[in-house]
Order: structure tokens, then sequence, then C-alpha cells
């Protein structure tokens, strides 16, 4: 069954704007925690000559991801594979490009520091890990609406919240990942490169 997340049909404009900027003309890009899989495929047919390979550690969101992958057709979008982030159990070896959207604020801290696991063995050398999200940034005053958001994310489960950028980027550069660029999104999101 498709899921339909609208944010994604907002953001997904912007984000690409960045993703032109910075992912190869080809090889392979894991996508972690696909959602439901709106994202897949879009960037799929906007980058034919990726290998798109969407992932998540929910069956409902990958049931989605096929079904948005059946709808539309792609064919450099790959069946949909389980991934559980905090794990080390990965389902590809290598990967040229890795992006993952609003995943690191509504998962634990596990599931950040298994991203920067993961990447730091699978990505090839020069390969680019895209993360898009809210970030509270050291010496910024934050937006409101990011803390109200914090808030309820800590409301719904104590160990999620929108996680300070330079602790991302601490976790990060343990696993041999630079912070490359910083990119300001619409509602005070932010778009964050880093290169292995």
């Amino acid at each position: 069954m498709m899921r339909h997340a609208p944010a994604t049909e907002r953001n997904r404009e912007p984000l690409f704007a960045v993703l032109k900027e910075v992912l190869p003309a080809s090889g392979v890009l894991l996508e972690v925690a696909s959602g439901t899989g709106q994202h897949a495929a879009f960037f799929a047919r906007a980058f034919p000559g990726l290998s798109w390979q969407p992932t998540d550690g929910d069956p409902g969101a990958l049931e989605s991801i096929d079904a948005w992958r059946a709808e539309e057709g792609t064919p450099n979008l790959l069946p949909a594979r389980v991934l559980d982030a905090s794990s080390d159990a990965w389902p590809v070896e290598h990967a040229d490009a890795m992006l993952c959207v609003n995943m690191i604020h509504i998962a634990p801290w596990a599931a950040c520091q298994g991203l920067m696991r993961g990447a730091g063995r699978v990505l090839r050398p020069g390969g680019r890990l895209v993360l898009y999200g809210p970030y509270f940034v050291e010496g910024v005053v934050p937006a409101p609406s990011n803390v109200a958001f914090d808030e309820s994310l800590k409301a719904r489960d104590a160990a999620w919240g929108v996680r300070e950028l330079g602790a991302v980027s601490a976790e990060a550069l343990r696993h041999g990942l630079v912070r490359e660029r910083v990119v300001e999104m619409p509602s005070n999101n932010l778009t964050v490169v880093f290169a292995r």
C-alpha cells in the first residue's frame, strides 16, 4: 500500500538542488530510512545514472516503497531492502553515495551512531553521506518551531529528539566522514553533507 507524506512533496525540490551538486553521475546510492518511498521514486527518476537502493527497518515502509516503485516503473529504482541503521548487518557492501532524510531525530542516538559506522564501512573513498532534517547548531538561537518539535518528539519517546549538529559531526568524524557542507533549507531544516 502506497503511503504519502506531505513533507516529502514539500522538501524534495530544495533537496534535489543540493543533491545535483554533490551526488556522482553514476554508481550505487544507498538511501537509509526511505520511509514512504516518495523520495526514492522522485530521485531515482531525477538521477537515472544512479542505481537507487531504498531501505527501511519498517515492513510497512518496505511495502510502500515497492508500491511506489511499481507505480513509477523507474528501472534504476531497486527493490526495497531491510536495513536497521543501528545494526552492523547491512544489505549492501559498497555504495558510492548515501542519503538519509528525517531519521536521526525520530530514532535513538544508537541509530545515528550506526548510520555513521555503516557509512564509514560501505561508502567508497570520496563518497558522500547526505543528511536532511532539523538540527540544533551550537551558538545559534534555535527556531521556536524546532524547540517545540524537539519537545514533542521527546514526549513520544525520550530517546528521540532534534540532534546537535556538532555531536552528529563528531560521530561522523569518528568513522572517517568529514563535514563538507551545511545548507539551510525551508522549515528550519538543514542538509548536511559529509565526505569519506
